[in-house]
Formats: structure tokens, C-alpha cells, sequence
């Protein structure tokens, strides 16, 4: 069951926030600049009850004695962006603790969080994604790929 929407105080303004990349997912051909870019989907939350934009807390991973950019480096997500807390909440979104464990099909993540939107809605706004694009950093590099 999907943990509903709420921001945690736990959660300091200048906590990392990783967001995982998957090239076959994220990543489209840019023919203006003759390169590729990460897309605006990266910064879109999924679909289902209580979807959110799937993120890993870099302050989980660390304490839970994981390299991070290890943890969030996977054969699917071979890169990743990060933001802090304060840059995602100044878009009017939340961030908050939402550990995968016994899902089928998933692994397990105790360092799993969801930023999501406060109001009920299909999808952020087009000025939260942009928001959240010029904010992301990269975490692990994805090679010849733009970040914007």
C-alpha cells in the first residue's frame, strides 16, 4: 500500500535528494542541440494512488553504511540527479519517507522516499518540473548526456 502524501520533518532543507536516471526511460535524442538530454518525464511523478517521483534519501543511505552512489547505480538507473529538500519544497512539493519492502517484482529500498505534490493531482505542474530541472545536479554522470 502507498504511503499517502506528507512532508517529513526529519527531512532537513539541505538533504540530498537523489533521483535515479534510466537512460531508456529518461533520456531522448535533443535534434536542436544534436545531443542527448534528460526529459521532462524524469521529473514527472508516476501514476496509481498516492504516486509521487521515486527518490532515494542520500541521508538513509549514508547512515545505513551504503555508498550512495552505489546504492542508487543499478544495470536500469545508470545515472542519477540530486536536489536538496528546500530547492523541491520551494516548488510547493513535499518529500517524504516511503520504504519498498515485499513488493513483487521490486527490491527492497529502506532509503526510498517520494516527493509529491500537496494538492490531489495527475501531475506536477509544468513550472514544477521546470523548477525541478533547473535545480537537479548531477549525482552519477551519464556520459554525452545534457542534464538540461
Amino acid at each position: 500500500m502507498a504511503v499517502a502524501p506528507y512532508d517529513e520533518e526529519e527531512i532537513g532543507s539541505d538533504d540530498t535528494i537523489i533521483r535515479r536516471i534510466s537512460p531508456e526511460q529518461h533520456v531522448v535524442w535533443d535534434d536542436n542541440r544534436g545531443r542527448n538530454r534528460i526529459s521532462k518525464k524524469a521529473y514527472s511523478k508516476s501514476s496509481g494512488e498516492n504516486g509521487g517521483m521515486s527518490v532515494d534519501i542520500e541521508a538513509l543511505i549514508v547512515a545505513g553504511g551504503d555508498d550512495p552512489a552505489g546504492w542508487v547505480t543499478t544495470p536500469r538507473f545508470t545515472g542519477s540527479v540530486s536536489f536538496s529538500a528546500h530547492q523541491i519544497r520551494e516548488l510547493d512539493l513535499i518529500v517524504g519517507y516511503d520504504p519498498i519492502k515485499d513488493e513483487p517484482g521490486v527490491p527492497d529500498n529502506p532509503y526510498h522516499g517520494e516527493v509529491w505534490s500537496p494538492e490531489t493531482s495527475k501531475r506536477f505542474s509544468n513550472g514544477q518540473q521546470k523548477g525541478l530541472l533547473n535545480a537537479a545536479e548531477w549525482y552519477v554522470e551519464l556520459e554525452d548526456v545534457d542534464i538540461r
